[in-house]
């Protein structure tokens, strides 16, 4: 059994410590994760039965709770239809299908994901808590087995690719992993910190439009 200690981690760490936990199984096992508070324990048990393994919860104490995870070996079943009694069978290779992505993207405006960040917090309401949230998303975002191709920052969201930024070593993260970070050149002299740009690099406005436009998936947290 591996014993995850998440206690006293902030949202989503709890949740990446134990999918790193689960990833690096050699096979079927147990994982213990501690955490303090609920929250953290509904979204480990999520995390669990979406990745098809089982899960018990349970309280030990005032702020300590437990989530055991049984791990085993996930079968693979083909959700591909039949082909019709008759028809002729035409294999598709993964080869094909990678060709296939690659002419999509051929054109040199095309993107896939771009993450539009036009403030420096996330939500409505307090901005104290807005801003720990875009903080922990952007930490979220260095997680993902998928990272977003490009990321724009405007208006607010310039402040943090700033010098001062709390998010600064998780977007140069980011960027050492080959995403691509923009910063509106207007928004970085109306706010005067164009000097203090700490990652990435300046765009303008015509830019972030095309970009937006030709863009396969935009997220705008």
């Amino acid at each position: 059994m591996i014993t995850v200690n998440a206690m006293g981690d902030i949202c989503p760490i709890p949740v990446v410590k134990t999918k790193k936990a689960m990833d690096a199984l050699p096979g079927p096992d147990q994982i213990e994760v501690l955490v303090d508070n609920e929250t953290a324990m509904r979204n480990v048990m999520k995390l669990a039965k979406n990745s098809g393994a089982q899960a018990e919860q349970e309280q030990l104490g005032e702020r300590e709770y437990r989530v055991l995870i049984t791990v085993g070996e996930n079968e693979v079943k083909s959700s591909a239809p039949s082909a019709a009694p008759g028809a002729a069978s035409v294999p598709v290779t993964v080869t094909d299908a990678a060709d296939d992505l690659k002419g999509m993207l051929d054109c040199p405006t095309c993107v896939g994901t771009v993450i539009a960040v036009g403030s420096d917090r996330m939500g409505d309401g307090s901005d104290e808590l807005g801003h720990i949230l875009m903080k922990s998303y952007i930490f979220a975002v260095t997680q993902l087995d998928m990272l977003p191709d490009k990321m724009l920052f405007y208006n607010g969201g310039a402040r943090l690719t700033v010098e001062g930024s709390e998010c600064l070593n998780d977007l140069k993260t980011l960027e050492e992993h080959g995403v691509e970070l923009m910063t509106c050149g207007t928004c970085l002299d109306y706010y005067g910190i164009k000097d203090k740009l700490a990652v990435g690099s300046v765009t303008n406005m015509y830019s972030i439009a095309e970009i937006l436009q030709d863009a396969m998936s935009v997220i705008r947290p």
